[in-house]
């Protein structure tokens, strides 16, 4: 299950060549927080609606021990590791492995290493990892993990801090333990990417940006920005707002529904991200009626909040992007956007296409009308379809000339109905 980067340096592929649309869900107190009955059930309901990669937390000391009385390292010493916390670790691995999925390993969350909090204020006397034990502390995890389904993600929701040399001793100790056959990437503070410090570091594979946690998050102009680097690397939405969190992580404040997630999903791929995070507030934390205190205003049971709407429709935007031919020529393609009806404030159109222009997709968050340079299309005639993202269904087919400007109108408008166009030969 080795991944690799496509030729052109935009996108993910299995060892066969074959597309990887990087469809995450964000766990990140799985190890800490769930049993393996728990465990087993929230995989397989993640598997069953198309996910592809989970992404949790290995070292944490606000949470441990876990379920079972084990926390990762003995005195929170990296040197020291508890064999019977790895051990329940290597299951949850395989587990992901027998469901088809990688597990997205952060070695640490950010502070471990920063001893500060995202925004700079100190959270650690001193960190935990440091340049001494760093190196050690990749090593170990990439020989125990070397021939398993495993992305690293270092960082943890936070900015570099002038760490940039721990985590490459980090990353180094990973590669040699592995032979190099994970891909590494770096979850950033929330409304910055990977690229702002490591875009030219040869550790790091693919960039990772956290868009956060407003409703209204043009993400877009992130994964534009990252694209328009030399050289090309990967980069995808590893933070944007999650389902049911309330705005600015404040529970007195509205809160994100799947049409908002979905906004901010089909957004990033369709301006050329490699796939995408999805994430739900009571999920990624598995909060229960009696446990710990939740953050961020969670109020689901988890086993619920599994079935909001928003996990469900994410494997339609994969199913979407992957059937797209010649995958990793895919580009954004803005250029064929002519004029969107809608107010400067409200919404975004964005359209994704194959290298050749024989398909291509446009999406409309607010469902609003928007017409394209359809003769800039190498067909005659078209088929033009309007795709559901809610159900993932298309509506019925309509022909069209590829002649000059054509304007196309959703079946339905507003908040809560965005709809993507498909543009093909007929």
């Amino acid at each position: 299950m080795t991944l690799r980067i496509s030729p052109n340096r935009r996108y993910l592929l299995d060892s066969d060549g074959r597309p990887f649309f990087y469809l995450a869900d964000t766990a990140w107190r799985l190890l800490y927080r769930l049993d393996r009955a728990e465990t087993d059930h929230y995989l397989c309901d993640r598997a069953a609606k198309g996910f592809n990669a989970i992404q949790f937390v290995v070292f944490d000391i606000r949470y441990q021990p876990n379920r079972f009385g084990h926390a990762p390292y003995t005195d929170d010493d990296p040197a020291r590791p508890n064999e019977a916390f790895f051990e329940h670790l290597d299951w949850v691995i395989g587990r992901c492995a027998e469901l088809g999925m990688y597990g997205v390993l952060l070695p640490n969350w950010g502070y471990v290493v920063t001893a500060r909090t995202p925004g700079g204020e100190h959270y650690l006397e001193r960190p935990l990892v440091d340049q001494s034990n760093a190196y050690a502390q990749g090593l170990f995890l990439g020989r125990r993990y070397r021939d398993r389904p495993v992305i690293w993600m270092l960082g943890g929701d936070q900015p570099e801090h002038g760490k940039s040399e721990v985590f490459r001793l980090q990353a180094t100790g990973i590669a040699d333990g592995d032979d190099g056959a994970g891909l590494i990437t770096y979850h950033p503070r929330g409304q910055a990417s990977s690229s702002q410090w490591f875009h030219t570091a040869a550790w790091c594979d693919f960039n990772s940006l956290q868009s956060g946690h407003l409703l209204e998050n043009p993400n877009w102009q992130m994964i534009e920005h990252d694209w328009s680097l030399d050289p090309p690397k990967p980069t995808l939405d590893s933070e944007p707002m999650y389902e049911n969190m309330p705005q600015f992580l404040r529970d007195f404040r509205p809160r994100a529904d799947a049409w908002h997630v979905r906004k901010q999903a089909y957004w990033a791929v369709f301006s050329g991200a490699c796939g995408h995070t999805y994430g739900c507030n009571d999920v990624f934390m598995f909060w229960l009626p009696g446990g710990p205190e939740p953050t961020f205003g969670a109020n689901l049971p988890w086993p619920i909040a599994l079935q909001l709407p928003g996990s469900h429709q994410m494997g339609f935007l994969k199913e979407l992007v992957e059937g797209i031919p010649e995958y990793a020529s895919r580009v954004p393609d803005n250029d064929l956007i002519v004029r969107t009806d809608r107010a400067a404030d409200a919404g975004h159109v964005c359209a994704t296409s194959s290298a050749d222009r024989n398909l291509v997709l446009c999406y409309t968050s607010h469902g609003h009308g928007f017409t394209l340079d359809v003769e800039a299309l190498p067909a005659d005639l078209l088929r033009a379809r309007w795709f559901d993202p809610r159900a993932g269904e298309y509506q019925e087919p309509i022909l069209l000339p590829g002649r000059a400007f054509h304007t196309f109108v959703p079946p339905k408008t507003g908040e809560g109905y965005d709809w993507v166009l498909r543009l093909e030969p007929a």
